[in-house]
């Protein structure tokens, strides 16, 4: 199992600081789980292949395309720092 675990400062709260880690078996396209963290509480949920396949779509993008934009987003780190915003609602 490949894991990842990033730090985020959601622009909903510029000066908090979140954990993400996304994990997943094959790839990120076959579905993942997720595991979000304030450093007090945490939050865990899972994106299944039919998920990322019905967001692509509604998105009206190609799901290879779609998935590559997930892990810049939610892998890649530091690299894509200040490309992508996270909103903790």
């Amino acid at each position: 199992m490949e894991k990842t675990l990033n730090r985020i400062h959601p622009v909903s709260d510029p000066e908090a600081t979140y954990f993400l880690q996304v994990s997943w078996e094959k790839d990120l396209g076959a579905g993942f789980g997720i595991l979000l963290s304030d450093g007090q509480c945490s939050w865990t949920g899972t994106v299944s292949e039919a998920e990322i396949s019905r967001e692509a779509a509604d998105m009206e993008m190609n799901k290879a395309k779609y998935v590559e934009e997930l892990k810049k987003a939610l892998v890649t780190g530091e690299e894509s720092a200040g490309k992508y915003n996270f909103v903790i609602s």
